[in-house]
């Protein structure tokens, strides 16, 4: 119990540096800054492997599985690294959400700041009641990686566009409390004629929560392929979302030149779906699956880098040859 006391402390504290002391008033992140952050949740994260490395070695948690310490590790960073990748195309529709409602850039950060610790919470609780599941009913995992076979063959042939305008949630948000027309800076609710109406960054918001919601049904099963110990489920996930804002910054201008990155999360999809159905039949090392995520991702970074797509020419303004005019001396 203390091992969670003090991994939640952790959060706590990082997400209060985080809003209270260095990004306390709102601004536009430039790319620099951004990358910065992104370095910084990536170390964390990874300090954090040496931590669970002593804490399956030394019995510090509950560990039913009995893993040791270099077990654990490979664990961690699997899933970390699985829930990393499959939060890329997470990036791709809050930066679409953002376009849509017009949101002004220096409010970005504040959205994806609620939005993460609304996720945070919602993810725990998926978390614990996928983890009931499996201990319960073993066979339910069968229908978790049939279900991550399914998503991967959607995200292969879907249509990539978004429509917050459909989504139920905020359709319902907009029912439920007047809706401003223009933004009041940072605030999500304003008070109007005696009236608390809430402003467009809040049904943003709500569109951004429920996206993640909708990714969560696709990453969560995926990380019960790699592990089903709850605290190694829950803190590479929590690591994973935590650096989803500085990456969305870093990601969202460039995102559309990755063009086969999405084929790589497609692959990555389909592998730890089918590692999730031979889960009782076959014992895959998780030094493989590891590799072959790291593999994926590369891939698919390198090949978007070499075979970049052709601009497309406008309609209309392809070169033609002029016709041939003959000067008739008179």
């Amino acid at each position: 119990m203390a091992i969670w006391i003090g991994f939640f402390l952790l959060i706590f504290i990082l997400l209060a540096l985080d809003l209270g002391v260095f990004n306390k008033h709102s601004h536009a992140v430039s790319a620099r800054e951004a990358l910065g952050w992104t370095a910084v949740w990536v170390a964390f994260s990874l300090l954090f492997s040496i931590f669970v490395y002593f804490a399956y070695e030394n019995g510090w948690s509950a560990n039913e599985g009995g893993l040791s310490g270099r077990a654990a590790v490979l664990k961690y960073l699997t899933g970390f690294l699985v829930e990393k990748s499959l939060s890329m195309d997470n990036v791709f529709v809050i930066a679409m959400i953002f376009a849509y409602f017009k949101v002004p850039k220096q409010y970005h950060h504040r959205v994806l700041f609620w939005g993460i610790l609304g996720a945070l919470i919602l993810r725990g609780v998926m978390i614990a009641l996928g983890v009931v599941l499996i201990n319960r009913f073993g066979w339910i995992t069968y229908i978790f990686g049939v279900f991550l076979l399914y998503s991967a063959y959607k995200m292969l042939v879907a249509d990539e566009g978004i429509h917050p305008q459909k989504n139920p949630v905020v359709k319902w948000a907009k029912r439920f409390f007047p809706v401003t027309k223009s933004f009041d800076q940072q605030h999500f609710f304003v008070r109007r004629r005696h009236v608390w109406a809430a402003t467009p960054l809040f049904i943003t918001l709500v569109a951004v929560e429920t996206s993640d919601v909708m990714f969560a049904f696709d990453s969560i099963p995926a990380i019960f392929a790699i592990t089903t110990d709850p605290f190694l489920v829950f803190t590479s996930n929590i690591f994973a979302i935590l650096g989803l804002r500085s990456l969305y910054f870093v990601l969202a201008a460039v995102i559309d030149k990755f063009r086969y990155l999405q084929s790589a999360l497609v692959f990555i999809l389909a592998y730890v779906g089918v590692k999730m159905l031979l889960v009782h039949h076959v014992e895959i090392p998780e030094w493989l699956s590891l590799a072959v995520i790291v593999c994926s991702l590369g891939t698919g970074v390198a090949a978007s880098l070499l075979f970049r797509a052709k601009p497309e020419v406008p309609v209309g303004s392809e070169t033609r040859e002029e016709p041939e005019t003959h000067v008739v001396e008179k």
